[in-house]
């Protein structure tokens, strides 16, 4: 018998839970379920991050969370209990099954059988966002090397436990090569220790492209955060509907499970809704806790059901379809099933139980890092980069640090720029160490303390490093 946190949620969520445990109960899942409330009503009473501290402790108590979906109110302030719940409990992993139905669902892709396996907690959902200038605002993207090891190291073990022959790993490292750079070289060292897996990588934009056109060439995906999150949603949308897909959410201590659709409050109350997608991540969430047969059983008797033409609203298709049911009548049909399996879709026999464990991280040993100047952020509302380079030149250049370089947006303006590159009001200006000299924290700080005597607004600072004597920064676009 497990312990487990079940949280109903919003909209549709109480009656595609109410199906799913139904299920999942009937097939003999040992589950002792611990219910809590979270979500739309708990925002709502004035608890901006929709959970009590009682909910949280029931979560992190019983580690196993099988979680519906939930409405966050717009505007106010409030925080998405997702992503709250991924980062706080430190669920790295989030993995995304996507397998064609066909004939019985339709798509283009009947051949698809693809997981994909995202970071969670890290890349631009780290949220840190600031208007820096009237005109820009900016969002941090956060790499670590602890994360890129934890998930790559999770998509290798868990190819390798499922009989997959394949990971691949999509980046944009040739445009940010210092941040998914990082992803992209962590994924080439890890891939060593797994020489039975083959191993790709692929620049995210055609690799998109690949997916969608072609998704049977791939078998596991590994990818940063954003990326992992619009790729996920497009291939389940394209073996046939998003509703059919789950999701689990896995950290060293604790996981939670969900399906990857949202609340539909407007199918609210009308049993139409398809449990599905929530089922999908019961049986993903059976396997993790050791009760494999359970969910074998429950995955044969729900594909038996799709192959019988028996489907809700969403996927009901006169030509493949034979009965249109409720979210009730569909979980009755699958419960009517249990012990059997389908006679054309691939059924199947979940062989390893239990969840993958991946080492905890250990710090290696530190780099030496070497301070070799500073990016200084400016707000200037003026258009002409030469105009700003010779007064922060001539008046902000120091003994030991000098003005080398500026770019806007990321493009190099100044020195020997173009005047057809358009400026915004936000500037990067680049000091470097002058020949023979090695600047300090003190000599950045004369720097911006010559930027207030001579009127230069500046907004952030970025000290420039190499590590091991390798440039810890990028160079401007241009340079």
């Amino acid at each position: 018998m497990t312990k487990i946190t079940v949280a109903k949620g919003d909209g549709i969520g109480p009656e595609i839970m109410d199906a799913t445990l139904r299920i999942i109960q009937a097939a003999g899942a040992q589950l002792d379920i611990d219910e809590i409330d979270v979500g739309e009503k708990v925002y709502l009473a004035g608890n901006t991050a929709g959970i009590s501290n009682e909910a949280w402790e029931k979560i992190r108590k019983n580690k196993i969370f099988l979680k519906a979906p939930i409405t966050t109110p717009q505007g106010g302030g409030y925080k998405s209990l997702n992503v709250t719940t991924r980062k706080t409990l430190g669920l790295f992993a989030n993995v995304r099954p996507c397998k064609s139905l066909h004939p019985y669902i339709s798509t283009k892709h009947p051949k698809m059988d693809v997981v994909i396996v995202r970071e969670n907690e890290e890349d631009l959902y780290a949220g840190i966002e600031h208007q820096q200038t009237d005109e820009v605002v900016q969002c941090l993207k956060l790499i670590s090397r602890p994360g890129c090891e934890k998930i790559i190291t999770y998509a290798f073990e868990y190819a390798k436990k499922f009989g997959r022959k394949k990971v691949t790993c999509f980046t944009k490292d040739n445009i940010m090569k210092q941040t998914d750079g990082l992803f992209h070289k962590v994924f080439d060292e890890i891939s060593e220790k797994y020489p039975e897996i083959e191993t790709e990588h692929w620049i995210i934009d055609i690799g998109a492209a690949k997916l969608a056109d072609s998704p049977e060439t791939f078998d596991v995906i590994v990818m940063p955060n954003l990326y992992g999150d619009v790729l996920s949603d497009i291939a389940a949308q394209i073996t046939g509907s998003v509703g059919l897909a789950g999701s689990s959410n896995i950290g060293h201590d604790h996981a939670m499970f969900e399906a990857i659709h949202g609340s539909a409050p407007r199918r609210a109350g009308q049993n139409l809704a398809n449990p599905t997608g929530l089922l999908q991540g019961a049986i993903l969430m059976l396997q993790h806790i050791g009760q494999s047969d359970i969910a074998a059983k429950v995955q044969n008797a729900w594909l038996k059901t799709m192959e019988d033409g028996i489907h809700t609203y969403d996927v009901y298709d006169e030509e493949t379809s034979t009965q249109k049911v409720g979210t009730k009548e569909f979980a009755d049909a699958v419960i009517e099933r249990l012990g059997q399996e389908p006679a054309k879709l691939e059924k199947v026999a979940y062989k390893n139980t239990g969840g993958i464990e991946i080492p905890r991280h250990t710090r290696k040993q530190r780099a030496e890092k070497v301070l070799e100047g500073v990016d200084v952020f400016v707000d200037w509302e003026g258009t002409d980069p030469d105009t700003i380079g010779e007064k922060m030149s001539k008046g902000m250049n120091t003994d030991v640090l000098e003005l080398t370089m500026i770019t806007n947006r990321g493009v190099k303006v100044w020195p020997n720029g173009y005047d057809e590159t358009f400026c915004t009001d936000h500037w990067r200006c680049r000091f470097k160490a002058v020949d023979g000299k090695t600047p300090t924290k003190a000599d950045i700080v004369e720097v911006l303390n010559k930027a207030i005597e001579v009127g230069i607004d500046s907004i952030k600072t970025e000290n420039l490093y190499t590590f091991d004597g390798v440039r810890g920064y990028s160079l401007g676009q241009g340079q």
